[in-house]
């Protein structure tokens, strides 16, 4: 059974009402992007879950962060986790539904863990179902969403299973958007890909290196890229 919550060096997770609990992947991902999205103005976190992602990014930014949650019992806990950190100021959430919610403005950059295990076996609770599954917002849904709240400069992340990346590379690319870089992460050396972490802009550059990411080596210690990524978050790092 996962715990009750999850300590990092500036803030604290609580996820005890969050069927999505704090994971290595998850903090990859907002690790990659904290350094690159400091200098926006205005972030969106779509399915903002206990809020991990807005408060890593706030740990590295002056941004306004704005997140919205559907589960009610997760919207819950966000808005205590959010109210508990240093950044409170900072960091705005609301409960609803991302396809029909009236963002109050147009935003920089957006950031999104999706639920995104559209064709896997269902999860044994409804709650994880919605979290992990594309049931509530599919990725065509999605990129809509991305698409009418960016403004025009504006780009986006997003986490996604390996093999679901280039399906979703070509919904993004058919909506205007163009991938700037692609980081592929693995458990260990020996291990296939499980992740890819996707960023991407309206400004088409032609430019769109891939980088590689694996966790753990080996001798079962993290590697030193992992160590480099996320010293600034992991307690014992």
């Amino acid at each position: 059974m996962a715990n009750g919550y999850f300590q990092f060096k500036q803030f604290t997770v609580h996820q005890d009402q969050c069927a999505m609990k704090v994971c290595t992947d998850a903090c990859i991902f907002g690790a990659w992007f904290a350094a690159k999205t400091a200098d926006y103005t205005t972030v969106l976190d779509i399915g903002a879950g206990t809020g991990l992602l807005s408060l890593m990014l706030a740990q590295k930014s002056n941004s306004e962060i704005h997140g919205i949650e559907l589960d009610l019992g997760a919207f819950k806990q966000l808005k205590e986790n959010i109210q508990q950190s240093i950044w409170k100021e900072r960091i705005r959430v609301f409960p609803g539904d991302a396809r029909t919610y009236a963002f109050p403005i147009k935003y920089d950059f957006i950031i999104t863990n999706p639920p995104f295990f559209e064709n896997d076996l269902p999860s044994s609770s409804e709650e994880e179902q919605i979290a992990k599954h594309s049931k509530q917002l599919s990725l065509e849904e999605l990129i809509g969403v991305i698409s009418r709240s960016l403004e025009p400069h504006g780009g986006f992340g997003i986490l996604l299973p390996y093999h679901r990346w280039e399906y979703f590379n070509k919904l993004a690319t058919e909506n205007g958007f163009s991938l700037v870089e692609n980081l592929l992460v693995k458990q260990t050396p020996k291990h296939d890909f499980f992740r890819s972490i996707l960023h991407y802009s309206r400004t088409n550059d032609q430019f769109n290196p891939t980088f590689e990411l694996t966790i753990k080596g080996e001798d079962g210690n993290y590697t030193e890229e992992f160590t480099e990524l996320l010293k600034d978050y992991y307690l014992y790092l």
